[in-house]
């Protein structure tokens, strides 16, 4: 058991307090301290325990810390294989910002997490996915989404006051919806945030997302990388190289757009070129 095999990752939002860590430890030990922000950790293997509000407390495999700002704790190894655990540190203006935006306006304050560890599953998967995000290349609209959908859902299932949500019905949906659908169209290759689409479709980011998906089922994102795939495929067809066609419909690295392109059509771009000319 020692630092030998232990390793850590840390990952930072240039524009806004985000943070994401992914570490494997062993014998390292966390002196008392705290954060300036939400901090929310799954343990992915092995156990880890802490002291809390007094008490000790322990994070096993598919359970979720979750720390208010300025809440003092430790940490240490449980186990004697150490464990493995994914973090997000989330800064109290984008939590209330989000949560507030989600609310129509109608801020309750900053959310209280009165359980150092969450044994509910549901939280799991939001966290994971904005996590994996944060690491990796992502659209602004890509980052947006998650980063809602895991403060909600981490306040809605652990903070003391579930968040009170607004969304839209009837032709107020359908015209939201419609206006985001024609600036995507217009504007798929460009750098579009959640910000850009709600002001667009005059209403909350939050009642933008649940409108579009309910009505054209699939979020906003999912839309754009549709409409940058096909791009990419009217470019392929034109003898344009994958890489350069990857590029020119907007995806931040090759890989990225392979992956997507199979998961979409069922075959690679360099075989779908190879078909079309």
């Amino acid at each position: 058991m020692g630092t030998a095999n232990s390793w850590v990752r840390y990952w930072r939002d240039g524009n806004r307090p985000l943070e994401a860590m992914h570490a494997h430890f062993f014998d390292h030990v966390y002196s008392l301290h705290s954060h300036d922000t939400y901090s929310f950790g799954i343990t992915d293997a092995g156990a880890q325990t802490f002291r809390c509000r007094g008490a000790a407390h322990t994070s096993g495999a598919g359970m979720v810390m979750a720390f208010n700002p300025d809440e003092v704790h430790d940490g240490r190894a449980a186990v004697e294989w150490g464990y493995q655990y994914r973090i997000v540190h989330i800064g109290p203006s984008v939590v209330c910002e989000t949560l507030a935006d989600a609310s129509d306006g109608r801020s309750g304050g900053m959310p209280l997490f009165m359980r150092p560890v969450l044994t509910d599953s549901v939280v799991t998967g939001p966290l994971a996915r904005l996590h994996a995000n944060l690491v990796a290349p992502a659209d602004p609209l890509v980052t947006d989404e998650l980063l809602t959908a895991a403060i909600l859902k981490m306040a809605e299932r652990g903070a003391t006051r579930a968040p009170r949500v607004r969304t839209l019905a009837g032709q107020a949906q359908r015209q939201a919806a419609r206006r985001a659908w024609a600036l995507l169209n217009e504007a798929f290759l460009e750098p579009l945030s959640a910000h850009d689409l709600a002001k667009a479709a005059g209403c909350s980011r939050f009642a933008l997302y649940r409108a579009f998906r309910a009505e054209y089922g699939m979020p906003p994102s999912n839309y754009q990388r549709l409409l940058r795939l096909r791009q990419a495929r009217r470019l392929l067809t034109r003898g344009v190289a994958p890489a350069s066609a990857a590029a020119d419909a907007g995806f931040s690295d090759q890989a990225h757009f392979n992956r997507w392109f199979k998961r979409t059509y069922g075959i690679t771009p360099g075989t779908f070129q190879h078909a079309a000319l």
